[in-house]
């Protein structure tokens, strides 16, 4: 492939996925409009490892900890989630999910899994298969060459 090619290639892919990021923004303000893209994708972070602390999700997300601080304290204000102490280290707090939390988390499941089978119903076992090996690579590869901390 020439560089000019390849160069054609990554344009269409960075602009498809800032599609695939507007596409996910808008439908989470549809599924909870009280609750903003970030947020919500916290709460399923902190929903998916059951607990986790303020400072992984930092790190996780590429977030400046005051983002999260801001983010994590709307959650709490909803009843989302809740600091609990780490057994292992009393002075540090890990952030659970609360009921509350993983209802809504649970009641927009088949929501968006729906959407996202309806988008992919045309699309053959194996292109769903070489697709998910694809963002597998690509998110494996961590954050090389990208900017720091959003704020």
């Amino acid at each position: 492939m020439s560089d000019g090619a390849r160069d054609t290639s990554v344009d269409t892919i960075q602009r498809e996925l800032t599609a695939f990021a507007r596409r996910a923004r808008a439908a989470a303000a549809r599924l909870h409009p009280e609750l903003p893209l970030v947020s919500y994708t916290l709460l399923a972070h902190i929903v998916d490892q059951q607990g986790c602390r303020a400072t992984d999700l930092a790190a996780h997300y590429l977030l400046d900890k005051s983002t999260v601080s801001r983010q994590v304290a709307g959650l709490e204000k909803l009843g989302l989630v809740e600091r609990r102490p780490d057994p292992d280290d009393h002075r540090v707090q890990v952030l659970h999910p609360t009921e509350t939390g993983d209802a809504l988390l649970a009641s927009t499941q088949a929501s968006r899994l729906a959407a996202y089978q309806e988008r992919l119903r045309d699309w053959s076992a194996e292109d769903l298969e070489r697709f998910a090996a694809y963002l597998v690579r690509y998110n494996a590869v961590g954050t090389a060459g990208l900017p720091g901390p959003i704020r």
